[in-house]
């Protein structure tokens, strides 16, 4: 014989309360689930009915504020195709409006009277036109300069070449510089270090002819030898008259 135990599905749930608790416990669980699937429903199916959107305005200390956004539902009137607005919220009957300022969105002035009056914003462009004026929100324009470059400064990321590019230029065109410089001293030290060992002979040859020595001297020594005494002789011919 088959027990309850047998056709019980929640027979393999323990909760640690007993039989009796765990089927309360199982039978409160499946109520909020089915309460919480019917609220869901209900919202999603009164959205849909109240599918019209009404922002409300009026005159609230002598300036125009929105007081709320309701909603609203069409509601048929006889059998000859008439019909009103239901406005859910503050329940009441409106005409229906023709008025969009975005799909399915109907805004309404509340008169002083409390009667609500469909109404559209105006062509601010084309009223400056007709007036044949131009007005020029200079608080605005001010703002949005500032706020440019307040954006500019704090949030728009400069890259790093916009932002060390300039002085990466002048470390490398100084040290272009300082290598050429330095490469430049190295081999003019290097040129007077191989013109040593001849200046050293040409001294050296220059002193044995004054001493009055006799020798064969090479031809481009001798030609050197020739400048030198012709260079000396004309400074010594300068001293002379320059003492005399």
């Amino acid at each position: 014989m088959p027990e309850i135990a047998d056709i019980n599905p929640f027979s393999s749930v323990d909760l640690g309360l007993g039989m009796s608790g765990n089927i309360t416990a199982i039978f409160i669980i499946a109520i909020l689930i089915l309460v919480g699937i019917t609220s869901l429903v209900v919202v999603v199916f009164s959205r849909r009915r109240f599918y019209i959107k009404i922002p409300l305005w009026k005159n609230i200390g002598n300036q125009p504020k929105r007081v709320g956004i309701y909603r609203a539902r069409i509601f048929p009137i006889g059998k000859a195709g008439d019909r009103l607005w239901f406005v859910k919220g503050a329940k009441k009957y409106i005409a229906p409006a023709i008025i969009q300022t975005a799909p399915n969105e109907y805004p309404h002035w509340e008169r002083e009277d409390g009667e609500w009056i469909n109404f559209g914003i105006q062509d601010l462009d084309e009223e400056q036109k007709k007036a044949g004026i131009k007005f020029i929100h200079q608080d605005m324009r001010s703002q949005r300069i500032a706020t440019s470059n307040l954006l500019e400064q704090r949030l728009m990321q400069k890259g790093f070449w916009e932002k060390y590019g300039v002085v990466i230029g002048y470390v490398i065109f100084f040290l272009v510089i300082s290598i050429a410089v330095v490469m430049n001293l190295y081999m003019m030290q290097k040129t007077i270090e191989h013109l040593s060992p001849l200046i050293d002979k040409i001294t050296e040859a220059l002193d044995k002819v004054y001493a009055g020595e006799r020798g064969i001297v090479p031809a481009p020594v001798a030609t050197a030898l020739a400048f030198f005494m012709f260079r000396r002789k004309k400074i010594d011919k300068l001293a002379g008259s320059k003492l005399i």
